[in-house]
């Protein structure tokens, strides 16, 4: 049985190891218990997708964020913005104004989310019509059941 320094690859994986836990396993988010897929769950998200695309414009405050990513509750981005806060990609600044101005942007590691998160959104508006097609060729296809 290979040992779990070598049993790679996996389905889409790179074929090598890419990152090594503090513990000695190998960052695998194909494995349930991996700390990298609650990293996973993080950018796949979409109002992660639209956030941070939103910051990659620039410094950002909340209602300005709001504005820009139309459809999110105030529940939602307060929530994405904490939790991207928690994981290191976007940091917060409060001024000691009255009120207290709070401003968001991207962090040296959120920054690295960039390209990969903008190529997932540009896929979405460049495809949007080939999807749709076949949503309406799967409906036609299996009708739904009473």
């Amino acid at each position: 049985m290979p040992s779990p320094r070598t049993r790679r690859p996996r389905p889409g994986s790179p074929g090598r190891v890419l990152a090594w836990l503090p513990d000695g396993r190998p960052a695998d988010v194909y494995s349930a218990p991996c700390p990298s897929r609650a990293a996973l769950d993080r950018i796949a998200d979409k109002w992660t997708a639209l956030i941070m695309g939103a910051l990659g414009t620039g410094t950002m405050r909340y209602a300005e964020l709001r504005q820009t990513v139309e459809g999110i509750s105030e529940k939602m981005l307060t929530q994405t913005l904490r939790a991207l806060e928690r994981d290191g990609l976007v940091a917060r600044t409060v001024y000691p104004t009255v009120p207290p101005k709070v401003e968001y942007r991207l962090t040296d590691l959120g920054r690295t989310l960039e390209t990969p998160l903008a190529a997932v959104r540009d896929w979405a508006e460049r495809y949007i019509n080939d999807v749709n097609d076949a949503r309406v060729r799967y409906d036609a296809e299996h009708p739904p059941t009473a």
